[in-house]
């Protein structure tokens, strides 16, 4: 009786693993979201008014930018989160700090706060958004990676996650290795994720799913952003363009994607109603 005992307690054990394994492996990310850059005249002239609107138009998550002096959009990180739940929205991330803060000195008592400040916003992930031009170098990539590598730590103990979002100069030829290599080689895994953004690394001539493939695990979101079929190569609503978002979708989980945002930098019209678009597309393939 011992032994049998014994025997389904093990396959239940046994039996959870798989399920908790399989449920991992096939895990559906979080609701749709949108950078808020893609808003920007909007939410300078009207923020409470522009959220309103996102909200209406379907989307749950929102990402912020422009934190500056311990605010966003003017509301403290309390005001900001009491608008954000009276329209039913969240923010799991927000872009602060370009790669540039993080190369001066001094710079940790300023994260130190920010990340304080995400953390009562609710945000998860705290996101490195860009890098200038005078610090695409061989030498200033390195010195960002230790960097990132002691942010990525800080944010961990203030109860977030560092992230690194890339353009489409990341992918270019820096001494015989690409910046992005440089990043992704000299960053801490448990440390350090990446906010792939698909079109300008599609832009760059590389296919998001090769990434993934290469690089499993460490792009915790994504940018949802689409590419017109024209020599510019210019940017268009999820859907209307050339990026194959169903195929990259299917491969999420090895991407290790958690949260992605629609974002689009330059609209034809209202970029609410580009945002429209974006997300009834999204809708019938996630």
């Amino acid at each position: 009786m011992s032994s049998r005992r014994s025997f389904l307690q093990q396959s239940s054990v046994l039996t959870a693993g798989l399920l908790i394994s399989k449920k991992d492996w096939y895990f559906k990310p979080g609701p749709i979201g949108v950078q808020l850059y893609t808003v920007r005249d909007a939410m300078a002239k009207d923020p409470k008014g522009s959220l309103e609107k996102i909200a209406k138009l379907g989307y749950k998550q929102v990402e912020t930018y422009g934190y500056k002096d311990g605010k966003w959009f003017g509301y403290t990180p309390a005001e900001l989160l009491g608008i954000l739940n009276n329209n039913g929205l969240t923010s799991p991330s927000g872009h602060t700090f370009p790669g540039g803060f993080f190369l001066k000195d001094g710079w940790e008592d300023g994260w130190k706060k920010a990340v304080a400040d995400s953390k009562t916003l609710g945000q998860q992930f705290i996101v490195v958004p860009y890098l200038e031009d005078p610090n695409r170098t061989t030498e200033a990539y390195k010195k960002l990676t230790a960097a990132l590598n002691k942010a990525g730590e800080m944010a961990q103990n203030g109860g977030l996650n560092l992230a690194y979002h890339n353009h489409d100069f990341e992918f270019k030829n820096v001494d015989g290795q690409t910046g992005f290599d440089l990043l992704v080689s000299g960053t801490d895994p448990k440390l350090v994720f990446f906010e792939l953004d698909l079109y300008w690394a599609a832009k760059a001539g590389h296919n998001p799913i090769d990434l993934f493939a290469k690089h499993p695990g460490r792009f915790a979101m994504w940018h949802v952003k689409d590419m017109d079929n024209t020599p510019k190569k210019f940017f268009t609503e999820v859907g209307k363009g050339v990026i194959d978002f169903r195929a990259i979708f299917k491969k999420q989980a090895q991407s290790g994607m958690k949260y992605f945002f629609v974002e689009q930098d330059v609209c034809p019209g209202s970029p609410f109603d580009s945002l429209a678009i974006s997300i009834d597309y999204l809708r019938k393939i996630v």
